[in-house]
């Protein structure tokens, strides 16, 4: 019976379904998170009776034919870069993108990486690192005898000097921007790799034409809506359970057979 397989495609689908939902309630307090939707697509059909020929020689197209599908299968979990809430902090060192583009990361194997998490710190010689340790591409260092350190909106790094009236330009923080963030490949602790998907990376500086300014002392929240999510959850819960009464009903259907047979 075709109908147990069908069903059993559907609480397959809803399972992925509710790890997906899963992920993005547990990182519903991540810097920068982007939630992620699973996408699903119906399987091949098989066809009983085709449409579009004669039944017999020289009657008329079947208009309609039979055909049956055979499930559903999960063809994407797609990441949803939608901006998300600026949320300040006062912390000098916390810079958000209202915008367009990513910080740019060098990475353990000096790969660049990308990364909307914004809660930058110091390192031992005054770099400016990630909270993991890894250095802001370009890098900027921030002397030591820094009083107060000052990101402009274009990205654009001051440190107040001791015994300095003027500020002293550092350096600018650069950003990027792909074609379809999307096709970005996700490694954890808020980090992301370029892909064939995404398209290479288009460089520049916050606030110009199609890249977001920066803001300091704010971090971008996850963009994890709670309440969308408790819904999208009900609705996949009624979903496996519905599948599951499919299994359950096509198994006693079956049930009623064998003992007719017998």
């Amino acid at each position: 019976m075709k109908a147990l397989a069908i069903a059993a495609t559907g609480m397959s689908a809803q399972q992925t379904n509710l790890e997906v939902i899963a992920n993005n309630v547990a990182n519903i307090n991540t810097t920068g998170f982007k939630r992620s939707r699973a996408e699903f697509a119906d399987l091949l059909y098989q066809t009983d009776r085709a449409q579009g020929v004669p039944n017999r020689g020289g009657e008329l197209p079947v208009p309609e034919g039979a055909r049956i599908g055979l499930g559903v299968r999960t063809i994407a979990v797609r990441n949803l870069h939608e901006q998300g809430s600026l949320k300040q902090t006062s912390n000098p060192l916390d810079v958000a993108i209202n915008g367009r583009g990513w910080f740019q990361i060098t990475g353990p194997d000096g790969e660049t990486l990308y990364t909307r998490a914004g809660s930058f710190n110091l390192g031992p010689d005054g770099e400016i690192i990630t909270l993991d340790g890894y250095q802001v591409d370009p890098g900027i260092t921030v002397p030591q005898e820094t009083v107060k350190v000052i990101i402009n909106q274009s990205g654009e790094v001051y440190a107040h000097l001791h015994n300095q009236v003027d500020p002293q330009l550092l350096g600018q923080i650069s950003v990027a921007t792909f074609a379809n963030d999307a096709g970005l490949y996700a490694l954890g602790d808020n980090l992301f790799r370029e892909t064939p998907a995404s398209g290479q990376p288009t460089l520049g500086f916050p606030g110009e034409d199609g890249f977001g300014a920066v803001q300091q002392g704010y971090l971008e929240a996850s963009n994890v809506d709670a309440v969308k999510e408790i819904t999208e959850l009900i609705s996949a819960q009624r979903a496996y359970e519905m599948n599951s009464k499919v299994i359950q009903t096509a198994d006693e259907m079956a049930s009623t057979v064998a003992k007719g047979i017998r």
